[in-house]
């Protein structure tokens, strides 16, 4: 028998303390994202949006937390990362309870830039409190435990969030964050240790500047691919100069947003991209089975939240399981087993993308792309962070969420230009809205036919997901 030191026992039962309160804010910021897609045609119906300001009620939220999330890494190293990651908490709370009383969709889109900038404090840091807070051979429990609750975040998020929009009003979906908000923040401000501030260097306001912009340009481009016009043309333009101006810039830059230099390792690079393309074939999935259910089927936001619950059921499963397995089975070989199996899943949904086809099969595909997400999410995430130097923790775990994040908003963007691009553009507004199934079984095949593509293309991008995590081998990758 090995003694366990006194020591030891008292900084697990911290981590363990730690992890609950991380847990807490992945929890707040995975329902308020899984309730929107559910609700998001009751939202697009109550304002009467178009369709342009109904990608944005996403896309705003995804665009400003992707973009400030290295940023807030960044500061919360130099002013400390209890201190942020409590800021976030307070930031989202407020925001949330001001949206639910927005009096028009764009006062709604700027609540939800202000969720994002605290959502993106409380991301940018709970992964590296995690990662300070448990022993090494730990971690991979650890971070089973923490992603394992975004996966019951996004099993009860869906649920809730038709429950709500039905009984009670889409502002609810926005107010059912106040009270969870204000126990994430308390419990926090207990539970949570100071930590020493690093040493005081300039923030690279410049590079945000420049990154911000050029996510913008490419997300509004992305989002009226389908209507061709201006917009598609300049939004691509401007994004095609500003990124290699970013890379000049990062070069240059004292203290850079992006410390290339931090990634010169093959191992990290490939991962990344892995996640990159992981988050791509993922992030999309609810809302476009969401809105299959509710405009080709024409059931209610509540049906649709019991239809997609599979996914986050896979990933509720197989996260622990994983992080189990992590103490004998690589980070290294679960990434690559969780990739083919999202693959495998986004394979059994674009056969079965038809009117008829029974639940049971959609089921399935669910099912095997959230076991192979909450596979991968806890191998990658340890993969990763064991590779980094302490000192390097919050600015590079906060570039891993924002890669991440940027195939999160291209996700959502690509997946609903794709979709929509098979009907005509009068019929688009009756897409986002969930009632395309009211019109003609013509209409309804037609966007089946988007269905089919869509699922076909996060399919190729999963099993590129796959052949990149296979890429992301180092020395000690296997055990």
């Amino acid at each position: 028998m090995v003694a366990v030191s006194p020591d030891y026992t008292l900084r697990l039962r911290y981590a363990w303390r730690v992890c609950s309160v991380t847990s807490l804010g992945l929890v707040l910021i995975g329902i308020a994202g899984s309730t929107l897609n559910v609700a998001l045609p009751a939202v697009v119906r109550h304002f009467h949006a178009t369709p342009f300001e109904s990608s944005w009620i996403l896309l705003s939220f995804l665009l400003v937390n992707t973009a400030s999330l290295v940023f807030f890494g960044r500061v919360a190293d130099l002013l400390g990362r209890r201190e942020v990651y409590l800021a976030g908490f307070a930031l989202f709370t407020v925001a949330s309870l001001l949206a639910g009383l927005a009096p028009d969709v764009w006062f709604l889109v700027a609540m939800r830039v202000l969720q994002a900038i605290g959502s993106a404090m409380i991301l940018a840091n709970g992964t590296v409190i995690i990662t300070d807070a448990f022993p090494p051979d730990r971690l991979s429990q650890g971070m089973g435990v923490y992603i394992g609750t975004l996966s019951i975040a996004q099993l009860a998020g869906p649920t809730v969030g038709g429950l709500i929009a039905e009984a009670a009003g889409w502002q609810w979906i926005f107010w059912v964050n106040v009270p969870a908000g204000v126990v994430a923040l308390l419990w926090g401000a207990f539970t949570l240790r100071r930590m020493p501030r690093g040493p005081r260097e300039p923030v690279d306001a410049l590079g945000n500047l420049l990154i911000f912009a050029a996510l913008t340009a490419f997300l509004l481009a992305l989002s009226e691919i389908g209507n061709g016009g201006p917009v598609v043309i300049v939004g691509g333009v401007v994004a095609a100069v500003l990124a290699p101006l970013v890379l000049l810039v990062e070069r240059r830059a004292s203290h850079p947003v992006l410390d290339l230099r931090l990634f010169g390792g093959r191992m990290l690079v490939w991962a990344n991209l892995a996640s990159f393309c992981n988050a791509l074939a993922r992030a999309a999935l609810i809302l476009v089975v969401a809105l299959h259910f509710q405009a080709a089927r024409g059931v209610d936001a509540f049906t649709a939240g019991l239809s997609v619950l599979p996914v986050p059921v896979g990933m509720a499963l197989a996260s622990p399981i994983a992080g189990a397995l992590g103490r004998r089975v690589s980070p290294y070989a679960l990434s690559i087993g969780g990739s083919l199996f999202s693959a495998a899943g986004l394979a059994v949904l674009m056969a079965a993308a038809r009117a008829g086809t029974p639940y049971w099969i959609i089921g399935v595909g669910l099912f095997l792309a959230g076991c192979g997400s909450g596979t991968f999410l806890t191998g990658n995430t340890t993969q990763v962070m064991s590779a980094l130097p302490a000192g390097s923790l919050g600015v590079v775990n906060g570039f891993r969420l924002m890669v991440m994040n940027v195939g999160i908003v291209i996700s959502v963007g690509l997946s609903l230009s794709v979709l929509t691009s098979a009907v005509s553009p009068a019929l688009r507004a009756q897409v986002y809205a969930g009632t395309l199934s009211r019109l003609s079984p013509v209409a309804v095949e037609q966007l089946m036919a988007g269905f089919r593509l869509t699922y076909g293309v996060l399919f190729g991008v999963a099993l590129a997901g796959g052949l990149f995590a296979a890429l992301a081998r180092s020395p000690r990758a296997v055990r």
